[in-house]
Protein backbone atom coordinates (compact mmCIF):
# COMPACT_ATOMS: atom_id res chain seq x y z
CA UNK A 1 0.00 0.00 0.00
CA UNK A 2 1.65 2.85 -0.50
CA UNK A 3 1.42 6.43 1.87
CA UNK A 4 -1.31 9.13 1.99
CA UNK A 5 -1.50 12.78 2.74
CA UNK A 6 -3.92 13.86 5.02
CA UNK A 7 -5.81 17.05 5.99
CA UNK A 8 -3.38 17.91 8.49
CA UNK A 9 -0.95 18.89 5.64
CA UNK A 10 0.69 22.44 5.98
CA UNK A 11 2.34 21.87 2.41
CA UNK A 12 6.10 22.76 3.97
CA UNK A 13 7.25 20.07 1.47
CA UNK A 14 9.82 18.64 3.57
CA UNK A 15 8.07 15.53 2.19
CA UNK A 16 9.07 16.62 -1.52
CA UNK A 17 12.92 17.28 -0.92
CA UNK A 18 13.31 13.53 0.84
CA UNK A 19 10.73 11.52 -1.63
CA UNK A 20 13.32 9.33 -3.76
CA UNK A 21 10.73 8.67 -6.67
CA UNK A 22 9.60 12.81 -6.86
CA UNK A 23 6.43 11.09 -6.44
CA UNK A 24 4.51 13.95 -4.20
CA UNK A 25 3.18 16.87 -6.39
CA UNK A 26 2.72 19.67 -6.68
CA UNK A 27 6.50 20.42 -5.71
CA UNK A 28 7.52 24.16 -5.12
CA UNK A 29 8.48 24.72 -8.77
CA UNK A 30 5.25 23.41 -9.47
CA UNK A 31 1.56 25.42 -10.63
CA UNK A 32 -0.70 25.13 -7.58
CA UNK A 33 2.06 25.07 -4.84
CA UNK A 34 0.96 27.33 -2.18
CA UNK A 35 -2.73 27.47 -2.96
CA UNK A 36 -3.59 23.73 -3.19
CA UNK A 37 -4.85 22.79 0.05
CA UNK A 38 -2.87 19.47 0.43
CA UNK A 39 0.09 17.69 -1.12
CA UNK A 40 -0.43 14.28 -2.73
CA UNK A 41 0.87 11.11 -3.35
CA UNK A 42 0.95 9.54 -6.37
CA UNK A 43 -0.03 5.76 -5.41
CA UNK A 44 1.68 4.23 -8.51
CA UNK A 45 5.10 5.54 -7.93
CA UNK A 46 4.98 5.06 -4.27
CA UNK A 47 7.59 2.95 -3.04
CA UNK A 48 6.40 2.87 0.32
CA UNK A 49 9.58 3.52 1.80
CA UNK A 50 8.24 5.77 4.81
CA UNK A 51 10.81 8.86 4.37
CA UNK A 52 7.90 11.19 3.80
CA UNK A 53 6.03 10.26 6.51
CA UNK A 54 8.65 10.50 8.98
CA UNK A 55 9.74 13.77 7.37
CA UNK A 56 6.14 15.54 7.88
CA UNK A 57 6.39 18.17 10.65
CA UNK A 58 2.51 17.95 11.15
CA UNK A 59 2.22 14.09 11.12
CA UNK A 60 0.01 14.51 8.14
CA UNK A 61 1.17 11.26 6.46
CA UNK A 62 0.39 7.45 6.80
CA UNK A 63 0.26 4.28 5.00
CA UNK A 64 -3.03 4.03 3.04
CA UNK A 65 -3.90 0.59 5.19
CA UNK A 66 -3.32 2.69 8.60
CA UNK A 67 -5.47 5.70 7.80
CA UNK A 68 -8.62 6.71 10.38
CA UNK A 69 -11.95 6.08 8.75
CA UNK A 70 -12.18 9.97 8.72
CA UNK A 71 -9.67 10.07 6.49
CA UNK A 72 -9.88 6.94 4.40
CA UNK A 73 -11.44 9.47 1.56
CA UNK A 74 -7.52 10.87 1.02
CA UNK A 75 -6.44 7.69 -0.55
CA UNK A 76 -9.38 8.69 -3.37
CA UNK A 77 -8.12 12.12 -3.32
CA UNK A 78 -4.16 11.67 -3.28
CA UNK A 79 -4.89 9.39 -6.56
CA UNK A 80 -7.14 12.00 -8.07
CA UNK A 81 -4.83 14.53 -8.46
CA UNK A 82 -2.67 12.73 -10.77
CA UNK A 83 -5.78 11.67 -12.59
CA UNK A 84 -6.66 15.49 -13.05
CA UNK A 85 -3.24 16.02 -13.66
CA UNK A 86 -1.84 13.89 -16.29
CA UNK A 87 1.09 16.36 -16.81
CA UNK A 88 2.11 15.84 -13.50
CA UNK A 89 5.22 12.62 -13.56
CA UNK A 90 6.97 10.89 -11.02
CA UNK A 91 9.96 9.35 -11.11
CA UNK A 92 13.58 8.80 -9.48
CA UNK A 93 15.63 12.15 -9.95
CA UNK A 94 19.09 13.50 -9.16
CA UNK A 95 19.53 15.49 -6.19
CA UNK A 96 20.29 19.12 -6.83
CA UNK A 97 21.92 21.19 -4.25
CA UNK A 98 21.99 24.56 -3.51
CA UNK A 99 25.15 26.90 -4.47
CA UNK A 100 26.44 28.59 -1.02
CA UNK A 101 28.50 31.49 -1.95
CA UNK A 102 31.76 32.19 0.58
CA UNK A 103 30.19 34.99 2.88
CA UNK A 104 32.48 37.08 5.23
CA UNK A 105 32.64 35.99 8.98
CA UNK A 106 30.94 37.87 11.32
CA UNK A 107 27.45 38.20 9.80
CA UNK A 108 24.52 39.65 12.23
CA UNK A 109 21.31 39.09 11.45
CA UNK A 110 17.90 39.51 13.57
CA UNK A 111 14.27 37.78 12.82
CA UNK A 112 11.32 39.39 13.73
CA UNK A 113 8.51 37.26 13.99
CA UNK A 114 8.56 33.46 15.18
CA UNK A 115 5.32 32.38 13.01
CA UNK A 116 5.95 30.41 10.11
CA UNK A 117 7.66 32.85 8.30
CA UNK A 118 10.54 33.62 11.03
CA UNK A 119 10.95 30.25 11.12
CA UNK A 120 11.87 29.07 8.36
CA UNK A 121 14.09 32.24 7.35
CA UNK A 122 15.67 31.41 10.79
CA UNK A 123 16.65 27.69 9.67
CA UNK A 124 18.06 28.97 6.23
CA UNK A 125 20.34 31.25 7.73
CA UNK A 126 21.58 28.59 9.76
CA UNK A 127 22.09 26.15 6.95
CA UNK A 128 23.50 28.37 4.96
CA UNK A 129 25.62 30.80 6.96
CA UNK A 130 27.55 30.98 9.81
CA UNK A 131 25.57 34.39 11.09
CA UNK A 132 24.83 34.91 14.57
CA UNK A 133 20.80 35.59 15.05
CA UNK A 134 18.65 37.19 17.31
CA UNK A 135 14.93 36.16 17.19
CA UNK A 136 12.64 38.98 18.70
CA UNK A 137 8.66 38.89 19.06
CA UNK A 138 6.12 40.92 20.82
CA UNK A 139 5.02 37.70 23.00
CA UNK A 140 6.78 35.43 25.66
CA UNK A 141 5.69 32.64 23.33
CA UNK A 142 6.84 32.18 20.21
CA UNK A 143 4.85 31.10 17.57
CA UNK A 144 3.01 33.71 16.04
CA UNK A 145 -0.64 32.48 14.06
CA UNK A 146 1.31 28.88 15.02
CA UNK A 147 0.09 28.86 18.49
CA UNK A 148 -2.37 32.33 18.14
CA UNK A 149 -4.24 31.59 14.66
CA UNK A 150 -4.54 27.66 14.54
CA UNK A 151 -8.02 26.22 15.75
CA UNK A 152 -7.21 24.44 19.18
CA UNK A 153 -8.70 21.20 17.60
CA UNK A 154 -6.61 21.11 14.95
CA UNK A 155 -3.39 20.12 17.29
CA UNK A 156 -1.08 18.38 14.64
CA UNK A 157 -0.36 21.70 12.52
CA UNK A 158 0.88 23.16 15.53
CA UNK A 159 3.32 20.25 15.73
CA UNK A 160 5.46 22.49 12.89
CA UNK A 161 6.85 24.62 16.02
CA UNK A 162 8.93 21.57 17.19
CA UNK A 163 11.04 21.96 13.76
CA UNK A 164 11.78 25.34 15.43
CA UNK A 165 12.07 24.41 19.03
CA UNK A 166 15.39 22.78 17.82
CA UNK A 167 17.03 26.14 16.28
CA UNK A 168 16.11 28.39 19.10
CA UNK A 169 18.85 25.79 20.52
CA UNK A 170 21.41 26.57 18.45
CA UNK A 171 24.35 27.86 19.91
CA UNK A 172 24.21 30.84 17.63
CA UNK A 173 21.04 31.81 18.27
CA UNK A 174 19.49 33.95 20.48
CA UNK A 175 15.92 34.65 21.82
CA UNK A 176 14.61 38.16 22.95
CA UNK A 177 11.03 37.70 23.48
CA UNK A 178 8.19 40.42 25.01
CA UNK A 179 9.93 42.43 23.00
CA UNK A 180 7.86 45.08 20.65
CA UNK A 181 9.97 47.30 17.82
CA UNK A 182 8.64 50.60 17.20
CA UNK A 183 9.11 54.21 17.36
CA UNK A 184 7.86 55.06 21.11
CA UNK A 185 11.20 54.44 23.15
CA UNK A 186 9.62 55.09 26.38
CA UNK A 187 7.52 52.29 26.27
CA UNK A 188 10.24 50.13 26.17
CA UNK A 189 10.13 49.60 22.34
CA UNK A 190 13.13 49.35 20.06
CA UNK A 191 13.16 51.29 16.83
CA UNK A 192 14.01 49.86 13.28
CA UNK A 193 16.95 52.25 13.56
CA UNK A 194 18.39 50.81 16.07
CA UNK A 195 18.06 47.22 14.78
CA UNK A 196 19.33 48.43 11.74
CA UNK A 197 22.53 50.02 13.36
CA UNK A 198 23.21 47.13 15.42
CA UNK A 199 22.19 44.11 12.78
CA UNK A 200 23.69 43.50 9.04
CA UNK A 201 20.03 42.84 8.12
CA UNK A 202 16.61 42.47 9.62
CA UNK A 203 13.84 40.32 8.63
CA UNK A 204 10.23 41.50 9.30
CA UNK A 205 7.78 38.45 9.80
CA UNK A 206 5.06 40.21 11.86
CA UNK A 207 2.52 38.73 9.86
CA UNK A 208 -1.22 40.00 9.32
CA UNK A 209 -2.75 40.99 12.73
CA UNK A 210 -5.47 43.53 11.76
CA UNK A 211 -9.02 42.68 10.33
CA UNK A 212 -10.46 44.64 7.63
CA UNK A 213 -13.63 46.07 8.02
CA UNK A 214 -17.14 45.65 6.25
CA UNK A 215 -18.35 49.29 6.42
CA UNK A 216 -21.79 48.67 7.23
CA UNK A 217 -23.76 50.41 9.47
CA UNK A 218 -24.54 48.70 13.42
CA UNK A 219 -20.64 46.97 13.06
CA UNK A 220 -19.09 48.54 16.20
CA UNK A 221 -22.42 47.30 17.98
CA UNK A 222 -21.83 45.01 21.09
CA UNK A 223 -21.99 41.29 19.95
CA UNK A 224 -20.36 42.43 16.69
CA UNK A 225 -16.77 41.30 16.56
CA UNK A 226 -13.69 40.30 14.21
CA UNK A 227 -12.49 36.89 13.33
CA UNK A 228 -9.11 38.00 14.31
CA UNK A 229 -10.17 39.10 17.70
CA UNK A 230 -12.42 35.76 18.14
CA UNK A 231 -9.50 33.21 17.30
CA UNK A 232 -7.10 35.45 19.80
CA UNK A 233 -9.60 35.15 22.37
CA UNK A 234 -10.12 31.46 22.12
CA UNK A 235 -6.60 30.90 21.58
CA UNK A 236 -5.45 32.84 24.89
CA UNK A 237 -3.76 35.76 23.36
CA UNK A 238 -2.85 37.91 26.27
CA UNK A 239 -4.97 41.31 25.82
CA UNK A 240 -7.35 40.11 23.28
CA UNK A 241 -10.39 40.93 24.43
CA UNK A 242 -12.33 38.97 22.48
CA UNK A 243 -16.33 38.81 21.94
CA UNK A 244 -18.32 40.61 25.08
CA UNK A 245 -20.66 37.89 26.79
CA UNK A 246 -22.66 36.78 23.66
CA UNK A 247 -25.81 37.19 25.17
CA UNK A 248 -27.11 38.82 27.96
CA UNK A 249 -28.77 36.70 30.40
CA UNK A 250 -31.82 38.50 30.78
CA UNK A 251 -32.79 38.94 27.06
CA UNK A 252 -33.47 35.98 24.11
CA UNK A 253 -31.11 34.56 22.65
CA UNK A 254 -31.35 32.79 19.34
CA UNK A 255 -28.21 31.07 19.67
CA UNK A 256 -27.34 31.89 16.18
CA UNK A 257 -23.96 33.35 14.60
CA UNK A 258 -23.60 35.05 11.41
CA UNK A 259 -19.69 35.09 9.99
CA UNK A 260 -19.26 37.17 7.17
CA UNK A 261 -16.88 35.59 5.29
CA UNK A 262 -16.17 31.61 3.30
CA UNK A 263 -12.06 31.31 4.05
CA UNK A 264 -10.52 28.68 6.22
CA UNK A 265 -10.57 31.21 8.55
CA UNK A 266 -14.42 32.15 9.00
CA UNK A 267 -14.45 27.62 8.57
CA UNK A 268 -12.44 27.42 11.72
CA UNK A 269 -14.60 29.90 13.90
CA UNK A 270 -17.74 28.47 12.69
CA UNK A 271 -16.25 24.83 13.82
CA UNK A 272 -15.24 25.92 17.12
CA UNK A 273 -18.37 28.04 17.67
CA UNK A 274 -21.00 25.01 17.14
CA UNK A 275 -18.61 22.17 18.93
CA UNK A 276 -19.62 20.33 21.42
CA UNK A 277 -17.70 21.66 24.57
CA UNK A 278 -16.81 18.13 25.89
CA UNK A 279 -14.72 17.82 22.44
CA UNK A 280 -12.71 21.09 23.20
CA UNK A 281 -12.16 20.33 26.90
CA UNK A 282 -9.77 18.05 24.82
CA UNK A 283 -8.23 20.93 23.76
CA UNK A 284 -5.33 23.38 24.40
CA UNK A 285 -8.63 26.78 23.78
CA UNK A 286 -8.73 29.19 26.63
CA UNK A 287 -10.25 28.43 29.48
CA UNK A 288 -12.22 31.86 29.25
CA UNK A 289 -13.30 30.81 25.99
CA UNK A 290 -14.35 27.23 27.21
CA UNK A 291 -16.46 28.43 30.21
CA UNK A 292 -18.58 31.14 27.96
CA UNK A 293 -18.98 28.74 24.72
CA UNK A 294 -20.74 25.97 27.53
CA UNK A 295 -22.86 29.16 28.61
CA UNK A 296 -23.88 30.10 25.41
CA UNK A 297 -24.13 27.30 23.73
CA UNK A 298 -24.44 28.68 19.93
CA UNK A 299 -25.76 25.84 17.88
CA UNK A 300 -26.07 27.68 14.52
CA UNK A 301 -23.63 29.42 12.41
CA UNK A 302 -24.66 31.18 8.95
CA UNK A 303 -21.56 31.62 6.94
CA UNK A 304 -22.58 34.45 4.36
CA UNK A 305 -20.53 34.73 0.90
CA UNK A 306 -21.77 37.15 -1.66
CA UNK A 307 -21.23 34.52 -4.54
CA UNK A 308 -21.16 31.65 -5.29
CA UNK A 309 -19.80 28.18 -3.57
CA UNK A 310 -17.78 27.86 -6.77
CA UNK A 311 -15.86 31.25 -5.89
CA UNK A 312 -15.45 30.58 -1.50
CA UNK A 313 -12.35 30.89 -0.25
CA UNK A 314 -11.58 28.13 1.55
CA UNK A 315 -9.84 24.91 1.01
CA UNK A 316 -11.74 21.54 0.06
CA UNK A 317 -9.86 19.45 3.34
CA UNK A 318 -11.43 22.79 5.53
CA UNK A 319 -14.74 21.68 4.07
CA UNK A 320 -14.77 18.65 4.21
CA UNK A 321 -13.79 18.93 8.17
CA UNK A 322 -17.00 20.36 8.73
CA UNK A 323 -18.73 17.29 8.29
CA UNK A 324 -17.12 14.72 10.60
CA UNK A 325 -17.73 16.96 13.93
CA UNK A 326 -20.39 14.93 15.80
CA UNK A 327 -23.99 15.96 15.78
CA UNK A 328 -23.54 18.90 13.55
CA UNK A 329 -25.93 19.33 10.19
CA UNK A 330 -24.25 21.54 7.24
CA UNK A 331 -26.30 22.95 4.65
CA UNK A 332 -25.19 24.98 1.53
CA UNK A 333 -27.48 27.56 -0.45
CA UNK A 334 -25.70 28.02 -3.33
CA UNK A 335 -29.18 29.63 -5.27
CA UNK A 336 -28.20 33.36 -7.07
CA UNK A 337 -31.82 33.50 -6.72
CA UNK A 338 -34.76 33.14 -4.01
CA UNK A 339 -36.16 33.74 -0.66
CA UNK A 340 -33.44 32.44 2.13
CA UNK A 341 -33.98 29.61 3.32
CA UNK A 342 -36.43 29.31 6.99
CA UNK A 343 -34.53 30.96 9.85
CA UNK A 344 -36.50 30.56 13.30
CA UNK A 345 -36.19 33.21 16.39
CA UNK A 346 -34.93 30.95 18.63
CA UNK A 347 -33.32 28.25 16.69
CA UNK A 348 -34.09 24.62 18.46
CA UNK A 349 -31.07 24.00 20.36
CA UNK A 350 -31.27 20.05 19.78
CA UNK A 351 -29.82 20.71 16.25
CA UNK A 352 -26.67 22.03 15.48
CA UNK A 353 -25.91 23.28 12.24
CA UNK A 354 -23.88 24.92 10.00
CA UNK A 355 -25.46 26.95 7.30
CA UNK A 356 -23.80 28.51 3.87
CA UNK A 357 -25.55 31.26 2.30
CA UNK A 358 -23.88 32.36 -0.77
CA UNK A 359 -25.00 34.77 -2.77
CA UNK A 360 -25.75 37.14 0.09
CA UNK A 361 -23.95 40.24 1.69
CA UNK A 362 -24.89 41.54 5.25
CA UNK A 363 -26.36 45.47 4.60
CA UNK A 364 -26.25 46.46 8.43
CA UNK A 365 -26.53 45.57 12.05
CA UNK A 366 -29.72 45.95 13.93
CA UNK A 367 -30.14 45.77 17.53
CA UNK A 368 -31.03 48.21 20.51
CA UNK A 369 -28.44 48.36 22.66
CA UNK A 370 -26.36 45.57 21.53
CA UNK A 371 -26.86 42.96 18.50
CA UNK A 372 -30.01 41.61 17.64
CA UNK A 373 -29.76 41.04 13.76
CA UNK A 374 -28.24 40.65 10.82
CA UNK A 375 -30.23 42.12 7.43
CA UNK A 376 -28.91 40.22 4.32
CA UNK A 377 -29.31 41.45 0.66
CA UNK A 378 -29.52 38.38 -1.58
CA UNK A 379 -30.36 39.67 -5.18
CA UNK A 380 -32.80 42.63 -5.18
CA UNK A 381 -34.36 41.98 -1.77
CA UNK A 382 -33.53 42.33 2.17
CA UNK A 383 -33.84 39.54 4.48
CA UNK A 384 -33.20 40.04 8.72
CA UNK A 385 -31.79 37.19 10.30
CA UNK A 386 -31.45 37.19 14.14
CA UNK A 387 -28.09 36.66 16.03
CA UNK A 388 -26.79 37.30 19.04
CA UNK A 389 -23.28 37.36 17.25
CA UNK A 390 -21.53 38.90 14.09
CA UNK A 391 -18.18 37.83 13.00
CA UNK A 392 -16.28 39.74 10.02
CA UNK A 393 -13.79 37.44 8.62
CA UNK A 394 -12.76 39.03 5.03
CA UNK A 395 -9.17 39.28 5.01
CA UNK A 396 -6.40 40.70 7.12
CA UNK A 397 -3.89 43.23 6.88
CA UNK A 398 -0.62 44.36 9.03
CA UNK A 399 0.17 46.56 11.81
CA UNK A 400 1.79 49.34 10.90
CA UNK A 401 5.23 50.04 12.81
CA UNK A 402 6.64 53.23 13.96
CA UNK A 403 10.19 53.73 11.71
CA UNK A 404 9.13 51.36 9.26
CA UNK A 405 7.18 52.17 5.36
CA UNK A 406 3.97 51.07 4.97
CA UNK A 407 1.37 51.09 2.33
CA UNK A 408 -2.01 51.78 4.04
CA UNK A 409 -3.94 50.90 0.98
CA UNK A 410 -2.63 47.64 1.02
CA UNK A 411 -2.17 46.84 4.37
CA UNK A 412 1.39 45.38 3.84
CA UNK A 413 5.17 46.59 4.20
CA UNK A 414 6.40 47.69 0.40
CA UNK A 415 8.57 45.54 -0.71
CA UNK A 416 10.21 43.92 -4.37
CA UNK A 417 11.01 40.45 -3.85
CA UNK A 418 11.34 40.46 0.16
CA UNK A 419 13.64 43.37 -0.61
CA UNK A 420 11.91 46.13 1.82
CA UNK A 421 11.79 49.33 0.17
CA UNK A 422 10.97 53.00 1.09
CA UNK A 423 7.89 55.18 0.18
CA UNK A 424 10.19 56.37 -2.89
CA UNK A 425 10.64 52.81 -4.10
CA UNK A 426 14.28 52.59 -3.25
CA UNK A 427 15.88 49.43 -1.52
CA UNK A 428 16.47 50.26 1.71
CA UNK A 429 19.52 48.03 2.62
CA UNK A 430 19.80 44.95 5.22
CA UNK A 431 16.05 45.17 5.91
CA UNK A 432 13.84 42.30 3.91
CA UNK A 433 10.17 41.47 4.70
CA UNK A 434 8.70 37.96 4.89
CA UNK A 435 4.95 36.44 4.87
CA UNK A 436 1.67 38.02 4.91
CA UNK A 437 4.04 40.93 5.99
CA UNK A 438 5.08 41.37 2.42
CA UNK A 439 2.85 39.77 0.70
CA UNK A 440 -0.63 40.27 1.94
CA UNK A 441 -2.50 37.36 3.75
CA UNK A 442 -2.40 34.37 1.04
CA UNK A 443 -1.02 31.42 1.43
CA UNK A 444 -0.42 28.81 3.94
CA UNK A 445 2.42 27.68 5.80
CA UNK A 446 4.45 26.01 2.68
CA UNK A 447 3.93 29.30 0.50
CA UNK A 448 5.80 31.07 3.80
CA UNK A 449 8.58 28.38 3.71
CA UNK A 450 9.07 29.29 0.12
CA UNK A 451 9.04 32.80 0.28
CA UNK A 452 11.44 32.58 3.33
CA UNK A 453 13.90 30.52 1.63
CA UNK A 454 13.64 32.81 -1.16
CA UNK A 455 14.56 36.10 0.78
CA UNK A 456 17.16 34.76 2.31
CA UNK A 457 19.01 33.84 -0.86
CA UNK A 458 18.46 37.50 -1.69
CA UNK A 459 20.04 38.33 1.29
CA UNK A 460 23.15 36.07 0.38
CA UNK A 461 23.33 37.67 -2.73
CA UNK A 462 23.12 41.16 -1.31
CA UNK A 463 25.62 40.47 1.03
CA UNK A 464 28.30 38.88 -1.77
CA UNK A 465 27.64 41.86 -4.30
CA UNK A 466 28.43 44.36 -1.54
CA UNK A 467 24.70 45.78 -1.08
CA UNK A 468 24.49 44.71 2.58
CA UNK A 469 25.95 48.20 5.33
CA UNK A 470 28.08 46.00 7.55
CA UNK A 471 27.19 46.83 11.59
CA UNK A 472 30.16 48.35 13.03
CA UNK A 473 28.73 47.69 16.77
CA UNK A 474 29.87 45.64 19.00
CA UNK A 475 28.35 42.07 19.26
CA UNK A 476 27.41 42.53 22.66
CA UNK A 477 26.00 46.00 22.36
CA UNK A 478 22.32 45.21 21.01
CA UNK A 479 21.79 42.80 24.39
CA UNK A 480 23.10 46.24 26.71
CA UNK A 481 20.64 48.05 25.10
CA UNK A 482 17.93 45.73 25.31
CA UNK A 483 18.60 44.90 29.20
CA UNK A 484 18.56 48.48 29.57
CA UNK A 485 15.28 50.21 27.81
CA UNK A 486 13.70 46.52 28.69
CA UNK A 487 13.98 45.05 31.88
CA UNK A 488 11.34 41.93 30.99
CA UNK A 489 13.30 40.25 28.30
CA UNK A 490 12.69 36.63 28.56
CA UNK A 491 14.82 34.50 26.58
CA UNK A 492 14.91 31.22 25.60
CA UNK A 493 15.10 29.57 29.30
CA UNK A 494 11.97 31.41 30.13
CA UNK A 495 10.64 30.66 27.44
CA UNK A 496 10.67 26.88 28.03
CA UNK A 497 9.53 27.53 31.63
CA UNK A 498 6.32 28.98 30.18
CA UNK A 499 5.94 25.85 28.09
CA UNK A 500 6.61 23.53 31.27
CA UNK A 501 3.92 25.21 33.25
CA UNK A 502 1.33 25.64 30.51
CA UNK A 503 2.12 21.07 29.98
CA UNK A 504 1.75 20.93 33.56
CA UNK A 505 -1.31 22.52 33.89
CA UNK A 506 -2.59 20.80 31.12
CA UNK A 507 -1.67 17.15 32.64
CA UNK A 508 -3.83 18.02 35.64
CA UNK A 509 -7.12 18.13 33.11
CA UNK A 510 -6.12 15.97 30.52
CA UNK A 511 -4.96 18.58 27.53
CA UNK A 512 -2.58 18.85 25.98
CA UNK A 513 -1.51 22.21 27.98
CA UNK A 514 -3.46 24.99 29.68
CA UNK A 515 -2.18 28.51 28.63
CA UNK A 516 -1.92 31.38 30.41
CA UNK A 517 -3.99 34.27 29.17
CA UNK A 518 -2.32 37.05 31.25
CA UNK A 519 1.16 38.93 30.13
CA UNK A 520 1.62 38.37 34.05
CA UNK A 521 1.85 34.91 34.91
CA UNK A 522 3.88 34.30 31.54
CA UNK A 523 6.62 36.71 32.73
CA UNK A 524 6.41 34.89 36.16
CA UNK A 525 6.30 31.39 34.79
CA UNK A 526 9.37 32.12 33.10
CA UNK A 527 11.23 33.61 36.24
CA UNK A 528 10.02 30.08 37.63
CA UNK A 529 12.42 27.51 38.30
CA UNK A 530 12.10 24.10 36.70
CA UNK A 531 10.51 21.70 38.61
Amino acid sequence: MSFVITQSCCSDAGCVSVCPVNCIHPTPEERGFGSSDILHIDPEACIDCGACADACPVNAIFPADNLAERDKIFIEINADYYKNNPDISSGWTDVVYPEIPRLPAGLRVAVVGTGPSGGYALRTVLNRTSAAVTVIDKLPTPGGLVRAGVAPDHPSTKDVMRTFDILYRDPKVTMATNVEIGDDVDAGQITPAELAEHFDAVFYAVGASQSRRLGIEGEDLPGSTSATELVAWYNAVPGAGGPLPLVDPAATSTGRAVIVGTGNVALDVARILVSPPELLATTDIADRALELLREQNIHEVVLLGRRGQDAAAYTAAEFRALSVIPGVEVVVHDEADGPLPEFAPTADPADRRIVFLFHSAPVRAEGSDRLESVIVRRGDREYPIAADLLVRSIGYRSAPIGGLPFDEDSGRFPNIDGRMVDDDGAVIPGAYVLGWAGRGSTGGIGANKLQAISTVEKFIDDVVQGRVERTTTAPDAFDRLLRKRHRKVVGYRGVRAIDRRERARGEQQGRPRVKFTELGDMLAAARRRPF
